[in-house]
Formats: C-alpha cells, sequence, structure tokens
C-alpha cells in the first residue's frame, strides 16, 4: 500500500479506537503526548520518552504520527501505551482530540507546527514544548508575513533549541518566546544508547567482507551512482539499505544490480560474502554502520536532504554524503571536523572514498573525530526533563 493510501486508511475510524482507549474523556488518564511526523523525529524523541517514564512511572504515554512511515513501524511501540495518526489540524478536531484525551503536557518534535492544535493547548492552559528545534532566516517565521506563524511560537510553554543561532532568531522577534534554551539535539542522546547494544543479526557477520561500504537510507539517485561505484572498485562490497523497501523498488535494485548477482538479506543464506548485499527489511541499519569500512548515508540529492548522519558517526566511521546537506547542523559540524565529506557528482564521491580506502591511518582518524564529536555532544534530553512540568489532572 502506497504512503496516500495508508495516510488516508490509517487515519479510518480512528475517533471511534481514541474514544475506546479514553473513555470518552471520562477517565482523566491525562497522558503525556508527544507528537512525531515521522521515524525520524520519533527516533529524536525517543529518550524523552524513556527518561519521562523512568521519572513518572504512574503517567501514561500517547503517541502520535503524521507520516504513516513513522505510525507503521512504531505503532506497536513499548515506550507509549497508545499509539494514534494525528487527526487532520482543524479546529474541530483540535478541539475533540483535547476533549478526548486531555493530555497533561504535551511535546513536539524539532518542526511541527500545528496551528489550530497549539492554539487550543495554549487556551487551556496546557504545557507544551518543542523539543530539538532548529531555526533558520529564510523560514516563514522571521519574514515580514509571517505573524500567523510566530503566533505559533507564542503558544510553546518552553521551546528547546539545537544551536545558538537558533537562539538569536527568537530572541531577535518583537514579541520572542517566553523561555529558550539551548539544549542540543537529543538525537546524540538516542544514538549513544546504541553504542554498548550491538543488534546486528550473527548472518550478517558472515557476509560481510573488508573493505565494505555501508550505504543506508538510500534513494534511486544515490544507488545510480553506487552501482557505478561497484564496477569501478572491484574489491569494494557494499551493504546497500535503501530507504524504501516496497516490493518495486527492490525489483529495480535487482535490475540496476544485475551484473553482480545482488543478494538480499531476507533470503540469504551462509555463504561467501556478495559483492552487493541489500538489506531489505527495517530497524537494523543502525547497528550495521559499526561494521562499515566507510559509511554513505542517503538523500543527498533529494529536496528533504540527507538522513541521519549520527547513526553512523556513532559508530566512529568516515561518512561520506551528497550535497544537499547544509540544513543540517551535525552534518556541517562532521565535515568542518573532517569526519565527513560532502559530493557533488561521481567523481568527487570516488575521489573521497579512495582517498580514505588507501590511507587506514586517514580513516581512522575521521572516525575518530566522528565518534568524539557525537561523545561531546549528548545530555539533551536531561536538559528537557528537567524543565518538563506536566499539570496534574
Amino acid at each position: 500500500m502506497n504512503k496516500t493510501l495508508q495516510f488516508i486508511s490509517g487515519r479510518r475510524g480512528q475517533w471511534k479506537r481514541l474514544a475506546a482507549a479514553f473513555g470518552n474523556g471520562a477517565q482523566k488518564v491525562s497522558p503525556l503526548w508527544m507528537h512525531c511526523a515521522s521515524l525520524g523525529e520519533f527516533e529524536q524523541g525517543r529518550t524523552v520518552l524513556e527518561a519521562f517514564r523512568q521519572r513518572h512511572p504512574d503517567k501514561k504515554i500517547l503517541l502520535t504520527f503524521f507520516s504513516p512511515s513513522g505510525y507503521e513501524i512504531r505503532k506497536n511501540t513499548p515506550l507509549a501505551d497508545h499509539v494514534f495518526y494525528l487527526p487532520l489540524d482543524t479546529p474541530r478536531n483540535a478541539r475533540r482530540f483535547l476533549d478526548l484525551t486531555n493530555p497533561c503536557a504535551a511535546v513536539f518534535i524539532k518542526y511541527e507546527f500545528w496551528y489550530f492544535y497549539l492554539t487550543t493547548l495554549k487556551k487551556r492552559g496546557i504545557p507544551t514544548y518543542l523539543v530539538s528545534a532548529r531555526f533558520r532566516p529564510e523560514q516563514l517565521f522571521f519574514k515580514k508575513y509571517g505573524a500567523p506563524f510566530r503566533r505559533m511560537l507564542a503558544c510553546f510553554t518552553h521551546i528547546f533549541v539545537q544551536d545558538e543561532r537558533s537562539l538569536r532568531l527568537l530572541s531577535a522577534l518583537r514579541n520572542p518566546p517566553r523561555e529558550i534554551t539551548v539544549a542540543g539535539d537529543t538525537r546524540f542522546d538516542s544514538v549513544g544508547c546504541n553504542i554498548p547494544h550491538d543488534k546486528t543479526p550473527p548472518l550478517f557477520l558472515q557476509l560481510v567482507r573488508e573493505p565494505v561500504l555501508i550505504a543506508g537510507s538510500t534513494w534511486p539517485e544515490d544507488e545510480t551512482l553506487l552501482e557505478r561505484l561497484a564496477g569501478d572498485i572491484p574489491e569494494l562490497q557494499i551493504v546497500l539499505a535503501p530507504h524504501q523497501v516496497g516490493v518495486a523498488h527492490l525489483e529495480s535494485l535487482r535490475r540496476l544490480f544485475s551484473r553482480w548477482k545482488p543478494v538480499f538479506f531476507s533470503r540469504a543464506e551462509q555463504g561467501p560474502p556478495p559483492k552487493i548485499l541489500v538489506i531489505d527489511s527495517i530497524g537494523v541499519l543502525s547497528s550495521l554502520y559499526r561494521h562499515g569500512t566507510v559509511c554513505y548515508i542517503g538523500g543527498g540529492f533529494n529536496p528533504s536532504g540527507i538522513h541521519n548522519t549520527l547513526e553512523a558517526a556513532v559508530h566512529s566511521k568516515p561518512i561520506l554524503f551528497g550535497p544537499n546537506y547544509e540544513k543540517f547542523k551535525e552534518a556541517c559540524d562532521l565535515k568542518a571536523l573532517r569526519a565527513a565529506a560532502d559530493f557533488r557528482d561521481y567523481n568527487t564521491m570516488l575521489e573521497a572514498l579512495k582517498r580514505w580506502l588507501a590511507d587506514p591511518t586517514l580513516r581512522e582518524k575521521a572516525g575518530k573525530a566522528a565518534g568524539v564529536y557525537v561523545l561531546d555532544n549528548i545530555g539533551a534530553t536531561d536538559q528537557v526533563l528537567e524543565k518538563l512540568v506536566v499539570r496534574e489532572p
């Protein structure tokens, strides 16, 4: 089922499910409500949920998603007592949703701004937080015609931003938000938790060999480059974890890499490591990065930009990514530290990769810089929990 159909069908009948879960608002459960756009934002908020559960074991947790890619993968997460799609942002839906759920506090992750939900939360006096936000001058909040968007900022009890530039932008507004803290990015805490927990499937260890490029969250533009790379560096194994794992896309990968007879991990058996190994399941990529000689982060040719570089950086690996990375602070930081290299086309990618493959000392230095960078930035979750106040029912 495509995402549009999932978006529609997933919301069908959900008011009845919400009413069943919360007793038509009569049970006074008052959960903590966290809203995430998709899977990436969930990972960003995961440590906040874990820490909240430890500090408030008596409180229920309600988790909502906007996108099917988040909901479908995390609808059974043990971190939440209830998981739903967020009803569309209308005045009636906002009132109805809050009548039913009556949250003790609301936490929005990164870029989630829903006008009617936020204004209704404010009217009801429900503490509302924005976590791991990052602001840029070109955003609508900072335009002359951005008054409706600035009104949403005033609805937050506390805004936790990733960097000093975001703080300066918000503070310069005529009516700045009441409370702003530079807490950093909770994703550092999230990936930091992965260091001692190696969830690599045993079979994977038998199917990889050095040198290996772990290419994660790839899109068709990435995969075309990687197919060419496979021919130009014969000794290099490529482990490919595509962003889309639907049947049609996996079949397109089989055709693209056909001359190397790609092996799909879900159907793999013990044997010699293949030239091309395709990870056709979700949820294991973050552990696989630790086994890469070099890691490649996909999405660099997409308008939305690259995927999560920190999942590779935490394992002290040098990182490659495409040109659309500049709105991601961590990618810019990693490049400045020479822990990552960006490329604009195939030739610049090949040059950067060959430089690391030919020089183990340089490769180790880049990887170490990546790992230290992650460790130095852990701690945002504690700052959020220190200031997160819940409303008693």
